[in-house]
Order: C-alpha cells, then structure tokens, then sequence
C-alpha cells in the first residue's frame, strides 16, 4: 500500500522532493510505549502531509487506511532486530498527534527485552 501522492512510475513523491520512508503506511507512523508494551499509532499534522488532511477529514476512509498501514507496520517492527527498532524509538516526530494504541505482539516485547 502507498500514499495517493507516490507515484509508482516515477518512484516518487508527487507533492515532496524527497518521498518520507512512512509513504508506504501513509501518513500513519508508531512509537512503542516501553512502560506500557504499547504500539501508538500516530498521524502527521495536515502541514506535513497533504494526504493526512484529506484522511483525517473522513473517518471511514481513515479507518480503512489505518487498518492496512497497522499490518504493513506491524510487519516492519516484527522483522526489525530489537537494536534497530530502538534506534527508530529514538526518532521524534513532533508533527503527528496519537489516533490509537493496540497491545504491542510478544516476540517484539521480548525483542526489546533483550541487550
């Protein structure tokens, strides 16, 4: 799945300069809550993301997209080593706001468990 604005010809973003990593969940990002083994899940502010306006303006269409970015996510995390997915929790992105929260999957609790 990609974001409306990436174009699967050219391989790039058709609003930015350089197409975000998170294009192919959207505007939809993640953060782990390590105190309570959480997956938050986060959309980019409407300034960042011209899609994340549109998506934010129609419930519906935010909840199906949410429902397929959470399993293109989800699959990231799972096969990241637990090194580098703290390297991304070290990552702030100011420009989102929290849309949801779901259990974080064992293997992953474990993952970031392990030094």
């Amino acid at each position: 799945m990609f974001c409306i604005f990436y174009d699967k010809v050219t391989k790039k973003c058709r609003v930015h300069e350089v197409k975000p990593e998170t294009c192919c969940a959207g505007p939809v990002t993640f953060d782990i809550n390590l105190r309570t083994m959480k997956i938050e899940w986060f959309l980019k502010k409407s300034g960042l993301c011209i899609y994340a306006g549109g998506l934010f303006g129609n419930p519906q269409s935010l909840e199906e997209h949410l429902k397929v970015a959470k399993v293109d996510l989800i699959r990231l995390i799972r096969e990241l080593d637990g090194d580098d997915l703290r390297v991304i929790l070290k990552r702030e992105e100011p420009e989102t706001f929290k849309i949801g929260e779901d259990d974080l999957p064992n293997e992953v609790i474990e993952k970031l468990c392990r030094k």
